[in-house]
């Protein structure tokens, strides 16, 4: 395989100087690619810029809503959830948002009633660990 790669190079090279046109036609054609290759990162970019935008969007609304939705002691015991646990802080805004869109919130959420909320989330997402410990035996062991 090596010989072949060898070979390939020797006869590009050799072609290289007999003939210019085809020389001038693969760089146009380098150059052509490279520019396409360039308009598809700048799309791209585009297209990530747009939707990083939405997102931001998004989650302002969403924010906008859990200010009209909880007191200021419950979005303060929220936001420090947040930032020990930001995915079950997540969870309990996504059920607080939910019952909100559906009626089932008619009064600001107190930091009282948001506990006993966190309370329930608790008791029906524990986590059992199991510890199990496996012992390996030795080729020496007996079990006798």
């Amino acid at each position: 395989m090596l010989h072949h790669g060898l070979y390939l190079s020797m006869y590009i090279q050799r072609n290289k100087k007999a003939d210019p046109e085809l020389e001038a036609i693969r760089q146009r054609r380098m150059q052509e690619l490279m520019a396409q290759r360039g308009g598809a990162n700048q799309q791209n970019a585009g297209q990530q810029k747009a939707q990083e935008e939405a997102k931001q969007e998004a989650e302002e609304r969403r924010q906008m809503m859990l200010a009209q939705i909880l007191s200021s002691e419950a979005r303060e015991r929220l936001s420090r959830i947040a930032l020990v646990k930001p995915d079950k802080a997540r969870g309990v805004e996504d059920v607080l948002l939910r019952a909100a869109q559906t009626g089932g919130i008619s009064e600001k959420v107190s930091e009282e009633r948001l506990i006993s909320l966190l309370e329930q989330i608790n008791t029906q997402t524990t986590k059992q660990t199991k510890v199990t410990i496996q012992r390996r035996r030795s080729v020496l062991d007996d079990d006798d």
